[in-house]
């Protein structure tokens, strides 16, 4: 059972995550779309650097064309580039021009899940992308993710069944519910933002290393159970 920890701010953090057990570090770079916990693409390349080869690398990107993704991916080469705007998704010929830029690059689309009918968007994005992150969707974010709040686990269910490529479930998961995600969907890996953060003062957020860790320990425990 892969587990990622998504949104990054700084490579102390990264750090304490993979620490925790953390299989997989997220990024959400600057694209100039405002977004949760975005930093700047030197911040998230002094972030790629500590963490090496201790956790595969994902560069989230919100973005209007994939012209703007390109410059970045080639310059910071993450493991994984997760593409999860609401204006703009993957296309084969995207895929085809990332793991040129990028070798080895896997692409990871997000789904908005807001209904029956991602169901056959995420069948139609597995057929040329590596893998599929099935979030939920806050209105007032720009972009698929970071809302804090699950969805119908029967449909993500549904998408396990139906398509061949591995499917992150996202939306709303933390230590206390993981793990029952998990039994419903049968997923290949989970991720977490807000439900792993502590929130600040000002209004923002950092990455609590117990919660973390307790949603690794969680998630992990459900899927041995299962054999998954």
């Amino acid at each position: 059972m892969i587990t990622q920890i998504y949104s990054i701010q700084s490579a102390e953090e990264a750090l304490e995550c993979v620490n925790a057990g953390a299989d997989r570090i997220g990024v959400a770079i600057d694209t100039g779309v405002s977004l949760p916990a975005q930093v700047s693409e030197e911040t998230c390349q002094q972030i790629f650097a500590a963490v090496g080869n201790k956790a595969d690398r994902v560069l989230i990107a919100v973005t209007r064309s994939g012209e703007e993704v390109y410059g970045p991916l080639t310059r910071l080469q993450p493991e994984i580039i997760h593409i999860c705007g609401n204006e703009y998704f993957a296309t084969p010929e995207f895929v085809q021009k990332a793991k040129e830029l990028c070798p080895g690059v896997k692409v990871l689309q997000a789904i908005a899940m807001t209904g029956p009918d991602a169901v056959d968007q995420a069948v139609y994005f597995a057929g040329f992308c590596d893998m599929l992150i099935l979030d939920s969707v806050n209105p007032k974010i720009a972009g698929i993710g970071a809302a804090g709040i699950t969805h119908d686990w029967a449909l993500d269910a549904e998408i396990v069944k139906r398509v061949s490529c591995p499917v992150i479930l996202a939306g709303g998961l933390g230590p206390e519910n993981v793990a029952e995600a998990i039994r419903v969907v049968r997923p290949h890996g989970v991720d977490s933002f807000t439900k792993t953060s502590d929130k600040l003062p000002d209004g923002s957020s950092r990455k609590n290393p117990e919660k973390v860790r307790l949603f690794v320990l969680n998630a992990k425990a459900a899927a041995a159970e299962l054999g998954l």
